[in-house]
């Protein structure tokens, strides 16, 4: 009989999500143009830390070099209002530029500026440019909108170039899109705010889907690095014309090299903000849930950057760093300049001066002339990724050049990023020419395998669990237990994990308690109890992971659930956060609840697969299975490629007895990952459903080979066999089923019925 129904639909639904990691109308509350801390509409929870504060002007009397330093730099322009000496040569004269199918105006009125372009109801419309983010190498513009909410537009200006152009190149993005300039994707409050502003304060309302948002000063300020100054400020200016009687309270804090790069990283880093109120001082994994390369294309396999994620990950995972390299060894704190031009600011250790720092000489390490772009060592070891069409930034990861990765697994090199004209041959020939057995070291290796892992090849997993093991440095040996997630239910990996979750370093223990989360869910006593002793943690993102992992029992009122709760309060303004919440109340059987969530979700970003298919989860859990359908219809239109999808459907189209269409969707399934056991395993069910025997049993025997371990696959080929009256083909798989699992009782059944 064909074993496909509502239980299996929710089993594959719920599997999916249960791995889903932590993405981690009213008014302003402040004039976005002025510094207050003591606005009437604060309420209390801002007044109290925003007291607190000086504002940047009470630092120039004292510190007026350092301020100058400051106030012309990226830091200290990061926000601001429209000022006629930078700003009007956009607006003024007036123009007109395409992008896609569309059209933007941009012009002055008066003193203020507009842009006119298609919004809200689709019609070209004039808005007003009320903030200004950023200087150099462009700028965005900021426009009010209903709900508290400032939008970010899509028409961006490059000052060098005196040109308008749309920050999302040639995406033709539309309204109801979540990327486009209407949608959340660019809702400043939410996107943008924190970062380019001090100590802010989202405060958004899930009732009425709005802000309050408040911050204790625009840009970013003197005080979003060195903390609230008030105190020393006011100390300061008591004792202007007598000597300063220094007390511990009216010193400023003095910060250690780790908590200064803490400071940058909530900035400089892609990383899930569990918390919304990070002071400098604090630790950063205290407040944020960091990204870092895993199974997913974020990162290429050797850590350099792919997609927008900052400097902060690359930079854990480089050698720099572990040899004790922090941003102010490079980087001016007040311009955020390199302290020196060029080669210069390497040369300063790689002089042979300090021990374990190898001495360069250039033109002999790069073997390119001294005056060409080849000899700078940032050319070759930090190489540039553009960004907003505009931005060119600087990977971190210090990287070694590795054409053999570019050719084994597209992994970028900075030699063919200028010689662009050559290929990846010419330029390994060149490497081994120039450095021969160099070229093998650790880091390439490491690179290869994690490539492997990516692709699914169990050939990686051995490397990547001596990798857990070994490795020294904690960033890399938490890449290794969040690589490893995929391989949690093979019998050496769940220990493996379980093992690290004492590790010194907290993001081995955050990712281990990630990887092991399916289990969790399980109900595996021995992962569960691991990821218990996690919820007391230190370091709040991993008590905020391991509430996660056990968010079906976690106690709300815990130190950990409330964690956990103030995340998702934290993260409600957006798609993935519904999401989020949606999947903690299927956890803890809050279907009804879970659904409104996923509808939210759906609502906010129609155009995302995941989504859907969340939705589809509740909907099927409702019994609602046209509608779940329906759902997961969109997902597979949305995402082609991935496989899970049709699975599903075929999955739910079994349950409504539409056999071919379920046959189609497997087949389908299987086109796309050929290597999908569950897919192969129903296909030949539904085969055998519709008494196509030896189509069911190839189809098994596909299942088989990719899931080995598996004695439910056996026996169905058994009981196949056993209809087409082939005894010693249903003995010979049911004996196998029976070896994966002793206690197989219908195995040993279907064994007694075939005689002798």
């Amino acid at each position: 009989m064909l074993a496909l129904g509502i239980g299996l639909i929710l089993a594959a639904l719920i599997g999916t999500i249960a791995g889903v990691v932590l993405y981690f109308h009213s008014h302003q509350t402040i004039d976005l143009g002025t510094f207050t801390t003591t606005a009437p509409s604060l309420d209390a929870r801002d007044k109290q830390p925003f007291a607190t504060y000086a504002g940047s002007g009470a630092c120039r009397d004292c510190h007026a070099k350092e301020f100058e330093s400051w106030s012309k730099s990226h830091h200290g322009l990061a926000e601001r209002v429209p000022d006629p000496a930078l700003d009007r040569a956009a607006f003024d004269p007036p123009r007109e530029f395409s992008h896609g199918s569309q059209k933007t105006q941009v012009r002055a009125a008066g003193d203020k500026y507009e842009i006119v372009t298609p919004g809200y109801e689709g019609a070209a419309t004039a808005y007003p440019v009320v903030r200004v983010i950023g200087v150099d190498p462009l700028r965005q513009f900021l426009t009010p909108a209903p709900g508290g909410r400032l939008q970010t537009l899509e028409a961006s200006y490059d000052p060098h170039k005196d040109q308008w152009f749309n920050v999302y190149g040639n995406e033709d993005r539309r309204l109801g899109e979540w990327g486009h300039w209407t949608g959340r994707g660019m809702n400043w409050n939410s996107m943008c705010a924190s970062c380019h502003n001090t100590r802010v304060r989202k405060n958004y309302d899930e009732r009425g889907d709005s802000y309050q948002t408040t911050m204790a000063q625009p840009t970013v300020s003197c005080e979003s690095c060195h903390g609230p100054m008030k105190q020393h400020a006011d100390w300061q200016k008591s004792y202007a014309s007598t000597p300063h009687p220094a007390t511990a309270t009216s010193l400023p804090s003095r910060f250690s090299k780790d908590q200064i790069l803490d400071t940058c990283a909530t900035c400089h880093a892609r990383r899930a903000d569990l918390t919304g109120d990070f002071v400098p001082g604090d630790a950063f994994q205290d407040h944020h849930s960091l990204t870092i390369p895993d199974l997913s294309d974020l990162f290429y396999p050797d850590g350099q950057v792919r997609e927008e994620d900052y400097e902060f990950t690359a930079f854990l995972g480089s050698k720099m760093h572990a040899a004790g390299v922090r941003c102010g060894d490079c980087h001016d704190p007040h311009s955020s300049k390199p302290l020196f031009a060029g080669n210069a600011l390497c040369m300063r250790c790689h002089n042979g001066s300090f021990t374990g720092s190898p001495l360069i000489v250039p033109e002999q390490h790069s073997f390119h002339k001294a005056d060409s772009a080849g000899n700078q060592c940032v050319n070759c070891h930090m190489p540039q990724t553009t960004y907003m069409q505009r931005h060119g930034r600087h990977d971190h990861g210090f990287t070694i050049p590795d054409p053999l990765l570019t050719k084994e697994h597209n992994v970028p090199n900075a030699c063919n990023r200028c010689h662009a004209d050559k290929d990846a041959d010419w330029s390994l020939a060149t490497t081994d020419k120039w450095y021969g057995a160099k070229m093998q070291r650790p880091t390439r290796e490491r690179a290869q395998w994690i490539a492997k892992a990516r692709r699914g090849d169990d050939a990686a997993r051995p490397t990547i669990l001596r990798q857990l093991k070994e490795e020294k440095q904690g960033f890399w040996r938490a890449v290794a237990a969040a690589v490893l997630g995929q391989w949690v239910g093979s019998p050496e990996v769940a220990p493996a994990l379980v093992a690290v979750m004492d590790d010194a370093d907290p993001l081995v223990r955050e990712n281990a308690a990630r990887s092991l989360e399916p289990l969790a869910q399980q109900q595996d006593a021995a992962v569960r109890g691991a990821i218990e002793k996690r919820l007391g943690d230190a370091v709040r993102s991993v008590r905020v992971r391991a509430a996660w992992a056990l968010r079906d029992a976690v106690q709300p009122e815990s130190p950990a659930g409330r964690d956990l709760l103030d995340y998702l309060r934290q993260s409600a303004d957006q798609p993935g956060g519904a999401m989020q919440q949606g999947i903690y109340h299927i956890a803890r059987n809050e279907v009804n609840a879970a659904a409104e969530y996923f509808r939210k979700a759906v609502t906010w970003d129609p155009n995302s697969a995941p989504f859907r298919d969340s939705l589809a989860v509740a909907l099927s859990m409702q019994g609602n299975n046209s509608a779940a359908i329906e759902q997961l219809e969109w997902a597979a239109k949305l995402d082609p490629r991935d496989a899970e999808y049709p699975y599903k459907l075929a999955l739910a189209y079994s349950e409504s007895g539409k056999f071919d269409k379920a046959i189609e969707l497997l087949q389908q399934t299987l086109k796309l990952n050929p290597r999908h056991p569950r897919a192969a395993y129903n296909l030949g069910l539904a085969y055998s459903q519709t008494n196509l025997l030896d189509a069911a049993v190839a189809a098994l025997r596909q299942a088989e080979a990719t899931s080995p371990a598996d004695p439910q696959i056996p026996y169905a080929r058994a009981t196949i066999h056993a209809r087409q009256g082939q005894k010693g083909e249903a003995r010979e798989a049911a004996q196998r089923a029976l070896q994966l699992d002793p206690t197989y009782v219908d195995a040993v059944r279907l064994l007694q019925s075939l005689g002798p």
